[in-house]
């Protein structure tokens, strides 16, 4: 097969040790479906802010029945853990709580503007799907400078009528954080862990929301407070405070409903403590000695 040092040419395709070409159909080729592994942050995740996420929520966190109901979010059962294990370490991150502040102005005066009106009792349908928590933290933050602020004022104009001497307090301004925030904070988890007892459960930030919106009346009641006669200042403090307790005892009665005959115990209890509130204000806020 070798002549003159070099390879000579195999003529014949049948010679003894040739490998014949392959014949036949050509090999199918190989498709590779689609990864359905999760990303993260999830790609579902609507809302304003690009790029948030909804932190997972457990199967109470609504009002109605209605929302939430179809498992929404939630796959088979290491999909579930993979959410309940990501949803605690992420609740102590900032990120976890854009979707509350995913609002605009329009949202917020249509929230505001529903909270002045008491009797509806619709504020906790139209904030289901989308409760938010910048409306009720600066609703809260406006009013304790505005109840400190007004309160320093009509103590001013008392002491310089009756020609006293007049010193600031900056107590006026710690009370007041410490009453509203605590307020706006704390009730709403107590309320949170009875009704979750009397198997009534309500979301938590949903409270939070419809606690904070309560508050926005005791603005311009404080606003009111100015004039100095003491029977207009206690009208003023009664009326703001039998509206806001309206407000939240009539848009937590259908849900409360369902934690049997104690029901009107828990409404009645959660509207004097909102009355209590509007008596404590006016006591410390705006009762004037000289």
């Amino acid at each position: 097969m070798m002549s003159g040092g070099g390879y000579s040419a195999l003529d014949d395709p049948k010679a003894s040790g040739s490998v014949p070409a392959a014949t036949g159909p050509d090999p199918q080729t190989i498709k590779f479906t689609e990864s359905n592994l999760q990303t993260f942050p999830p790609s579902e995740a609507k809302g304003k802010i690009s790029g948030a996420y909804r932190p997972p929520t457990d199967s109470d966190d609504t009002f109605s029945s209605k929302v939430g109901g179809g498992g929404g979010g939630r796959g088979s059962d290491g999909g579930s853990d993979d959410a309940a294990q990501g949803g605690w370490f992420r609740m102590f991150s900032v990120a976890a709580y854009k979707p509350y502040f995913d609002v605009d102005t329009s949202d917020v005066v249509e929230r505001i503007w529903e909270s002045v009106f008491p009797f509806r009792g619709n504020f906790t349908e139209k904030t289901s799907d989308k409760p938010d928590l910048y409306g009720p933290f600066w609703t809260c933050t406006t009013l304790i400078f505005v109840a400190a602020s007004i309160a320093t004022f009509v103590t001013y104009l008392s002491h310089k009528w009756h020609k006293k001497e007049w010193t600031y307090d900056i107590n006026l301004v710690t009370w007041s954080a410490g009453l509203f925030y605590g307020y706006v904070t704390f009730v709403p988890l107590g309320l949170y862990v009875i009704l979750k007892y009397f198997s009534a459960p309500a979301g938590l930030v949903q409270l939070w929301c419809l606690y904070g919106y309560s508050l926005f009346i005791f603005i311009p009641a404080s606003l009111l407070s100015i004039v100095p006669i003491e029977i207009f200042r206690w009208v003023i403090a009664g009326v703001a405070g039998f509206m806001s307790a309206t407000f939240v005892a009539v848009n937590l009665r259908a849900h409360i409903l369902n934690s049997g005959e104690r029901w009107f115990l828990i409404v009645a209890g959660i509207f004097l403590l909102q009355l209590g509130l509007a008596v404590l204000l006016k006591l410390y806020f705006f009762t004037i000695t000289v």
